[in-house]
């Protein structure tokens, strides 16, 4: 069968055909590599071909030269690295040819598979010709497919390779891409494509963009195409306008003086929903900005610094001009719209709330005006537009700002709860959820609270995005409620709340009983019914005891019905379900504690059910293991009897190295086991050393479960104290080895893995010096003091180093001095380095002020 026929058949609507073809296809390139990369090539290049025949050899090119996941797509460039010259060089050219091709969609797949090769080629400084190539390609006037084809290839390319590869060759990008964008191109589809180009080389042009005059005919270029007839082209170049501001927002002040505040609030009002959509994210990003700047700016302050870059307050200038458009952008509602759709009222509202966190107080005054003229209006638009702009407005003004407009608005808010239109009430229970997240303080328990919480529990009845809604605001309510604690002894006994818990968390249980979660109204509910769990105060226990019963049943309930589970809907239905429920018990543990003793039994019977009924499902595991993890600390000696009952499940979770959130859950549990059950746990810790130490060797494992890993070592010494003598001195070698690791300074990952990695070290070595401090085993420490100051020392010396390591580093000094009164390291303890860092005078939060006093104390203790 010919390579056309087989193509042809991998298309095929038959599926046993298309699995027979594409079984051949993935057997030839396996077999024959070189030879099945040149037979896609010539399909690729052939113009007598069908145009979707050649788009699978084209998209068969490139998938043959990219992957997701990382190992695989070494594996493709080390295959691609490996083809004889002439066979590479004949599938570039095949790729090039079909650039120019009459079918521009035939261009469009061969700009992908240049793309592809380039991705693997250019950081090897290998096709080092490819951009002069492409270059000549886009000054062909005679050909404008070729044009639109290779300005979708530069776009890609851009895309895809690293900012650093590219700049070298920035200077005739741009000017290709420039050219192709220019007013005067003849071709709306070259400026189209020039403008795509463009957006993705904005990031490795920041060199152009320091030179004025380069930056102005750039931002010239950009600011014209937003006039351009061709609606696409206008909506790509507010699209790199958007780019621009967010990359280099600290060159724009011109800009926007001159052109782009007059450009952007016209772009709002067009016609097309696109193009307003796009100048609309201008302004949200001015103002995530300005936002970000704020912060920023805050923090310089506190260290008596200036802030590298400086506001411009843009938001706050162009406010009069920018709110009114939003305002009315609000009022465009669709009354069918989809909850995923993205239109231009859910763009405002966005871009409203980012502007209240922008300018802040000045946003009131500004919106209120609306917000009084539209809140009774007969139009559902209108109302819902007042409702939402007030919604929007409640955080970034002062609270003292917004307080007595809340408690005017909040009675008007809860009738609006029974608005006759179904947009309005969501609308409404979303301003409320907010109020109640944001300005809890203004809802006054004699006041509001009872017409609040029968609002809201009503709304549960209502369709899926109002109880969604209703749920989160019940949520944020028992989260923020301070409760009084102005008499002493009884008010922590009660709360605001306590007179609704049994009502509410009843009425968020009939809501999960839904078989659906549309809009996640079910998701929401279990969330709900958390928050009120976490929160009950000491009379209101009853109620957390009833559902941990009622959960329990369903639990019990659904595993009784796996067996009649018919599709991947009903499974994940299911799962999603049981995941919920798990959540729910763990938070019942947490709250009581000792107390669930009663419960233990039969959660851990349900439990290891579900654990054999998940299967390979990781999460449904992770969700099981984390009950037991909670049960175990709750238990703590007491949770012994169920422990050989989990173990046979916890290994072979353990030995899942790719699954890297299974294993980090699975390594925490024996933190929590060995916790749980103190000196007991020495008759596991043999096999846990065992499990652990084959995962650090491991080449699969993520290198952040490693971490958990060394952390754990700390927890099972902690546990067994002296019966830790056995595996001392290999988990210290270990962490030695680990804490030689020194991060590049220029890769800010590894940075931040190393900074993670010491962390975990250091928390490993607390574990150990404490596990044996106070203990007849206490001097095996003593060889080993001098590796663990070491690091301790580089870590205090590390300009990037956070608080907690600074915490963890000065209690382990404290700690390794209170080991020792008798002076055994007294001549490590003295060492200059230390005696300047427990002296230190830079700023740190309160608690590692007060670890370091300590520590400072134990060594004066050590060394006299």
């Amino acid at each position: 069968m010919n390579a056309n026929q087989l193509l042809e058949n991998s298309l095929s609507a038959d599926a046993n055909t298309r699995q027979d073809a594409t079984q051949k296809l993935e057997t030839a390139a396996q077999e024959n590599y070189p030879q099945y990369m040149l037979m896609l090539s010539s399909v690729l290049v052939e113009e007598s071909n069908n145009i979707h025949v050649r788009n699978a050899a084209g998209l068969a090119l490139k998938n043959a030269l990219t992957a997701r996941e990382s190992t695989r797509q070494a594996d493709m460039i080390a295959r691609w690295i490996a083809l004889p010259n002439d066979t590479k060089e004949k599938i570039r050219q095949d790729a090039l040819v079909t650039l120019g091709s009459p079918h521009q969609k035939a261009g469009a797949f061969a700009s992908q598979v240049i793309a592809a090769i380039a991705a693997v080629e250019l950081p090897l400084n290998q096709w080092t010709n490819l951009i002069e190539i492409l270059l000549g390609f886009v000054n062909n006037v005679e050909n404008v497919h070729l044009r639109i084809s290779t300005l979708q290839t530069i776009g890609f390319i851009c895309e895809a390779i690293k900012p650093e590869i590219l700049s070298l060759r920035s200077n005739e990008i741009l000017t290709a891409v420039i050219h192709g964008a220019r007013k005067d191109e003849p071709s709306s589809e070259v400026q189209l494509a020039a403008i795509h180009a463009l957006y993705n080389s904005l990031e490795f042009v920041r060199e152009n963009f320091e030179r004025e005059g380069e930056r102005n005919y750039i931002m010239q270029v950009v600011c014209e195409a937003t006039q351009n007839s061709n609606v696409s082209v206008q909506v790509g170049s507010f699209e790199c306008l958007v780019r621009i501001m967010s990359l280099y927002y600290d060159k724009m002040g011109l800009y926007m003086e001159q052109a782009l505040f007059g450009l952007t609030v016209v772009g709002m009002k067009h016609s097309d929903d696109h193009v307003a959509l796009q100048a609309v994210e201008f302004w949200s990003t001015v103002c995530e900005e300005e936002v970000e700047l704020a912060i920023e700016a805050q923090e310089a302050a506190e260290y008596g610094d200036a802030p590298e870059t400086e506001s411009r307050f843009f938001a706050k200038i162009a406010l009069p001009e920018i709110v009114p458009v939003l305002l009315q952008l609000l009022t465009k509602q669709e009354e069918d719209a989809e909850d995923d759709e993205w239109n231009v009222s859910m763009a405002a509202g966005t871009c409203l709330s980012l502007l209240a966190g922008a300018v802040q107080d000045a946003i009131v005054p500004a919106v209120i005006p609306f917000i009084e003229g539209n809140i009774k209006s007969d139009d559902w638009h209108n109302r819902e537009a007042a409702v939402m702009t007030f919604g929007s407005i409640l955080e970034g003004p002062d609270p003292a700002v917004l307080t007595p407009l809340v408690n005017q608005a909040l009675p008007l808010l809860i009738d609006m709860m029974i608005d006759g239109n179904v947009h309005v009430k969501d609308t409404t229970a979303w301003t409320l959820g907010r109020i109640c997240d944001l300005l809890i303080m203004t809802i006054k328990p004699d006041v509001h609270l009872h017409r609040l919480i029968s609002a809201l529990v009503n709304g549960l009845q209502d369709s899926p995005r109002i109880v969604a809604n209703c749920c989160w605001a019940l949520m944020n309510l028992a989260d923020q409620y301070v409760y009084f604690e102005d008499d002493g002894e009884t008010a922590s006994q009660t709360g605001p709340l306590s007179p609704y818990y049994e009502g509410v968390v009843q009425a968020l249980l009939r809501v999960t009983e839904s078989a659906s979660n549309e809009s996640n109204f079910r998701t929401a509910a279990y969330e709900a019914i958390t928050s009120y769990l976490t929160h009950a105060t000491p009379d209101a226990i009853s109620v957390v005891q009833n559902t941990a019963v009622t959960v329990l049943q369903r639990m019990e309930h659904l595993l009784g019905i796996q067996n009649q589970i018919v599709g991947v809907d009903d499974r994940n239905n299911w799962n999603e379900l049981q995941s919920n429920l798990c959540g729910v018990i763990i938070t019942v543990i947490r709250k009581l504690n000792e107390g669930i003793q009663p419960l233990a039994d039969r959660i851990m019977t349900l439990i290891l059910q579900l654990i054999q009924s998940a299967g390979k499902t990781s999460t449904m595991l992770e969700d099981a293991f984390l009950v037991v993890g909670a049960l175990a600390s709750a238990l703590e000696a007491s949770f012994a009897p169920y422990i050989s009952a989990f173990l046979q499940f916890l290994y072979p979770a353990l030995k899942q190295h790719e699954d890297t959130q299974l294993c980090t859950v699975a390594v925490g549990l024996i933190g929590d086991i060995s916790r749980a059950l103190g000196d007991q746990s020495a008759q596991y810790a043999n096999t846990f050393m065992t499990v652990l130490l084959e995962n650090l060797q491991s080449e699969v494992l993520n290198r952040n479960v490693k971490i958990s890993v060394l952390s754990c070592f700390g927890d099972i010494a902690l546990a067994i104290g002296p019966a830790f003598e056995p595996y001392l001195d290999t988990t210290m070698g270990v962490l030695r080895q680990a804490g030689a690791v020194e991060p590049n300074p220029l890769d800010y990952d590894l940075v931040d893995y190393v900074s993670q990695l010491r962390e975990g070290i250091l928390e490993a070595y607390t574990g150990v010096v404490t596990g044996l401090k106070k203990t007849p085993k206490v001097n095996l420490l003593v060889q080993h003091s001098q590796n663990i100051l070491e690091l301790v020392q580089r870590c205090l010396q590390d300009d990037e180093r956070t608080d907690s390591l600074m915490r963890l580093s000065y209690g382990l000094i404290g700690d390794l001095a209170d080991c020792f009164p008798d002076g055994s390291i007294r001549h490590l303890l003295l060492a200059n380095w230390i005696a300047a860092e427990l002296r230190a005078k830079h700023r740190m939060p309160d608690e590692t002020k007060k670890t370091m006093r300590w520590a400072r104390e134990m060594v004066k203790l050590a060394t006299q």
